[in-house]
């Protein structure tokens, strides 16, 4: 069973940096892609980052280009959200996921995806 932990949420004030962590268990890490998202209240779940199986290959969302970057180590089974710059309209749970099957691209619709961490929220104050 794949499992997924998000962890590094808090509150800072704008302009501030969080790096968020994900660590993946159940299955070969190494081999799946893995996608980060937002939901604000009352808001739909947003694409926020995504990152192929080997870290070779990212997209971001445009409201987050330039300020977040997205990585993985394989060998700690752990994905980052490295969040730069932060506004207050970053404020949202954060999502991380991963596909139930293998694939080659990117990733950058919630229905591409299987397996979704708890969330961890972060807020941004101004």
């Amino acid at each position: 069973q794949v499992q997924l932990v998000e962890s590094g949420g808090g509150l800072v004030q704008a302009g501030g940096s969080l790096r968020l962590s994900c660590a993946a268990s159940g299955r070969t890490f190494s081999t799946y892609g893995m996608g980060w998202f937002r939901q604000a209240p009352g808001k739909e779940r947003e694409f926020v980052a995504a990152i192929n199986y080997s870290g070779g290959g990212t997209s971001y969302a445009d409201s987050v280009k330039g300020r977040f970057t997205i990585s993985r180590d394989n060998a700690k089974n752990t994905v980052y959200l490295q969040m730069n710059s932060l506004k207050p309209e970053d404020t949202a749970v954060y999502y991380c996921a991963t596909p139930g099957a293998m694939y080659t691209g990117l990733i950058i619709s919630a229905s591409g995806y299987k397996y979704w961490g708890q969330g961890t929220q972060v807020t941004v104050s101004s």
